[in-house]
């Protein structure tokens, strides 16, 4: 058997396993049952977190939760890049899957919205795939598999992801923050709380922003000097 085949297969295998875990999972996902999962790990725990979120985003599974959970759990700034390391594998993990094994189901159920990303990839290249991350037009899983079937080079699409979700990232994981500590009750509750806020308003307004940047012309990928 060609190795060609065997890592599809291979990949196949693990988004298989991944959509029966998540299914399995699903009714009983919410960030305090998270957080009493991981809790349990002790120093391991940010490591579980991560690979956790990773297979999580495989699985089509909402990564909001595990980034509130992460808030909980490690605070706003480790909660913040425990999430984003575990959300940029597992869209990473996505995008391959998708390249190197699984084209014709991403092309099914992307449908006419795939037409839109490859045209979009191939006229602005990593500033297309910033754009999709920080306004959500397309469902944040999906993305990440669609993403594989353009022609973004995989460095550049890792690197313009960890970047893009770091707002969104924040923000949630000082919602999860703040909801840990007014629970605790005091001042810091209500200073975290006024915190979340305020990036929660940031992340709303900021598709706004960037819709207004986009107004302007874009320079073509290639013609930059």
């Amino acid at each position: 058997m060609k190795r060609k085949t065997v890592i599809r297969i291979g990949l196949l295998l693990l988004v298989l396993a991944a959509f029966t875990i998540g299914f399995q999972f699903r009714g009983e996902l919410s960030p305090d049952a998270l957080r009493r999962s991981v809790d349990d790990f002790g120093a391991w725990a940010p490591l579980v977190f991560m690979v956790t979120y990773a297979l999580a985003t495989v699985a089509f599974l909402p990564g909001l939760v595990f980034t509130i959970a992460g808030g909980v759990l490690f605070g706003p700034w480790l909660g913040t890049l425990f999430s984003l390391i575990g959300a940029t594998v597992g869209a990473t993990a996505a995008f391959f899957i998708a390249r190197l094994a699984a084209s014709d189901w991403v092309a099914d159920k992307a449908g006419g919205r795939l037409q839109q990303l490859l045209l979009g990839v191939e006229r602005e290249g990593w500033r297309f795939v910033a754009l999709v991350r920080l306004v959500p037009v397309f469902p944040f899983n999906l993305l990440n598999y669609s993403l594989g079937l353009t022609r973004i080079p995989p460095l550049a699409y890792i690197v313009t992801s960890f970047i893009c979700m770091a707002p969104g990232a924040l923000a949630y994981a000082w919602v999860g923050h703040a909801g840990a500590e007014a629970i605790a009750g005091g001042e810091r509750g209500i200073q975290a709380v006024m915190i979340a806020l305020g990036l929660l308003a940031m992340v709303i307004l900021l598709p706004r922003l960037v819709r207004r940047i986009r107004q302007q012309p874009v320079v073509p990928a290639g013609d930059e000097s």
